[in-house]
């Protein structure tokens, strides 16, 4: 079962991001306060648990993750810090809590999300959470630093305020969505494949098939659920994106039509998969969770 596999990977991500988040000063108390807040305040864990179920397919252990693992979450929380505050989304609510410049104030928003993205490199580079050669540290940072940058996540979200109120081809809304969302989904992947010292060229790249299809149907998912989901059940507001004026797949294509190519999406990550024995067995049940979560 997926979500026995899923708890068991929060306790262990958790457990270390726990040990991140302490604040080493009481002057600097109220900033970790707002980073801590922003990271383990719920969330699905997609990624920390995409890092472990690649580390397994390529029969690493999940221990040998573990830097990897808190370092995407990081930027993933750092991203959606970002993302919510005035200036962006402007949203009020995540994980069905007051984002974090509600609960505490602009100025302590984008300071913990600068500290977490800083954060997220030191896990990276900490030999406790990341048992790894220097070799294989130096290719975990390059990716992630592409995938959180311009070429990647925040090039995305450029586009994405771009995109506001536009009417664009579904090869832009791609485009945009690789970016933002995929970019990091991808980063996942590959950053578990460094970790278990097993990845060869032939798995990377099968393995990136796997995380561009899941990268973009996670994305395709988000879109339905906005439409036909509630606020309580998403944890934010629903609705949000069309009142933003954002273009989305159901807007672009229907949302039956929309709904059909996250299957074929999630159809493609298996294909990329067929190599892989028993072990891959956690990557393929992600893909079956991305496109059938309803939040």
């Amino acid at each position: 079962m997926i979500s026995d596999y899923q708890h068991f990977c929060q306790q262990h991500v958790d457990g270390a991001l726990e040990q991140l988040l302490r604040a080493p000063t009481f002057e600097l108390q109220r900033l970790y306060d707002a980073m801590h807040y922003s990271v383990m305040n719920g969330g699905k864990r997609v990624r920390p648990l995409l890092v472990f179920a690649s580390c397994q397919a390529l029969g690493g252990e999940i221990q040998q993750a573990y830097g990897a693992a808190c370092a995407v979450e990081l930027i993933h929380a750092y991203s959606l810090v970002h993302d919510d505050l005035p200036a962006m989304d402007d949203d009020d609510l995540r994980r069905g809590q007051p984002t974090t410049h509600k609960a505490f104030d602009e100025a302590y928003a984008i300071l913990a999300g600068d500290a977490l993205q800083a954060l997220a490199f030191h896990a990276l580079c900490d030999e406790n959470l990341s048992p790894v050669s220097s070799q294989q540290r130096l290719d975990m940072l390059k990716e992630l630093s592409n995938a959180a940058g311009a070429k990647g996540m925040v090039g995305g979200q450029a586009i994405d305020l771009s995109a506001v109120g536009q009417i664009i081809s579904q090869d832009t809304l791609e485009l945009m969505h690789r970016h933002k969302t995929g970019a990091l989904i991808q980063a996942s992947v590959r950053l578990g494949a460094l970790a278990s010292n097993h990845a060869t060229k032939q798995k990377l790249e099968a393995l990136d098939h796997y995380a561009q299809s899941i990268g973009l149907a996670f994305q395709v998912q988000d879109d339905i659920l906005d439409v036909i989901s509630d606020t309580k059940t998403l944890g934010k507001q629903q609705g949000s994106d069309i009142e933003h004026g954002k273009p989305t797949y159901p807007a672009l294509l229907g949302l039956e039509e929309a709904q059909r190519y996250a299957q074929t999406l999630k159809q493609q990550a298996l294909e990329a998969l067929s190599d892989f024995d028993h072990k891959a067995v956690h990557l393929r049940q992600l893909a079956d969770y991305i496109v059938s979560r309803n939040n």
